[in-house]
């Protein structure tokens, strides 16, 4: 069995993680490849003193790995889906700070949910994502043309709002005055778009939400939509440029590009655990079902 390790170094509790991982995987005999910044990162600290494969892009990851064990928090798994890409190899978040939603095993739960692994004791939570083109088309969308968490176009250089004509399926929707919009999946529901008012949504459902950033037009509300939808976004604005995103990744480009959105003809595996299952670590992060009263 092989395994890939992605992550990033944090000055928390990083290096405990890392070693605990590591004691687990070669102790029942499990072939270890780390991403190579990463190893490089760990090894110049001394927390990895053995020699390891490496791999540095997604050509490098093959059908042979079992699993990718993602160090840090949802930010380090978003990066690393950009690794996996369309492989299917399925993705362990281990949390190395605050409670996630996407990286929930916890430090003191590492062994005995990685012995699950091995066992095959787990649940693939299949992710959609979004895919994005551009007219004219950017170097900065041929290659990592995707996003797990949620697509956005917003202002750029200005204070002033911008307007973004939105439609969907060649229908027109509206014209949302605003900081920007937001275009997010299931899993990115409880990340930009949560924090900007939108709903959020369970992993499984086959829908996406369109989520304004601080709307002038008060009356613009979230809206959820089928996730088989195209959506065609048009900016302007006093600025010759805007910003897209998806997820971390970030481009400015001119005011006279149109944005098509659409499901991306892949999903994202994540592995969970029965006692670490979305609703649980939902109830966890939000405090549902807490009185707060006293």
């Amino acid at each position: 069995m092989k395994i890939a390790i992605f992550g990033q170094y944090y000055q928390n509790n990083t290096a405990e993680i890392v070693r605990k991982v590591v004691d687990f995987l070669e102790t029942n005999s499990i072939l270890i490849s780390f991403e190579r910044t990463f190893l490089t990162s760990l090894q110049e600290k001394n927390i990895v003193t053995q020699k390891y494969s490496s791999f540095s892009n997604a050509a490098e990851l093959d059908a042979d790995f079992e699993a990718l064990i993602s160090i840090g928090g949802d930010g380090t798994i978003l990066k690393a889906a950009t690794f996996i890409r369309d492989k299917n190899i399925p993705i362990i978040g281990i949390n190395a700070g605050r409670l996630g939603f996407l990286a929930t095993v916890q430090y003191e739960n590492i062994e005995a949910l990685l012995q699950k692994v091995l066992v095959k004791d787990y649940i693939i939570s299949k992710r959609s994502l979004l895919r994005v083109r551009t007219v004219p088309e950017y170097e900065n969308f041929k290659d990592l043309d995707f996003a797990l968490n949620e697509v956005t176009v917003a202002r750029k250089d200005t204070t002033s709002m911008i307007t973004i004509d939105t439609m969907l399926n060649d229908e027109y929707l509206t014209s949302y005055w605003a900081d920007g919009l937001i275009v997010s999946t299931p899993t990115g529901s409880t990340g930009y778009s949560l924090s900007c008012g939108g709903p959020v949504l369970t992993p499984e459902v086959a829908s996406f939400v369109v989520t304004p950033m601080a709307p002038h037009n008060l009356n613009a509300r979230p809206l959820v939509i089928t996730d088989d939808t195209e959506i065609t976004l048009k900016v302007s604005g006093r600025e010759e440029q805007f910003l897209i995103s998806l997820d971390s990744r970030i481009a400015a480009v001119s005011k006279d590009t149109t944005v098509y959105i659409k499901k991306a003809p892949f999903t994202l595996s994540v592995i969970e655990f029965k006692d670490e299952t979305f609703l649980t670590t939902i109830r966890k992060k939000l405090l549902w079902g807490a009185d707060k009263r006293n």
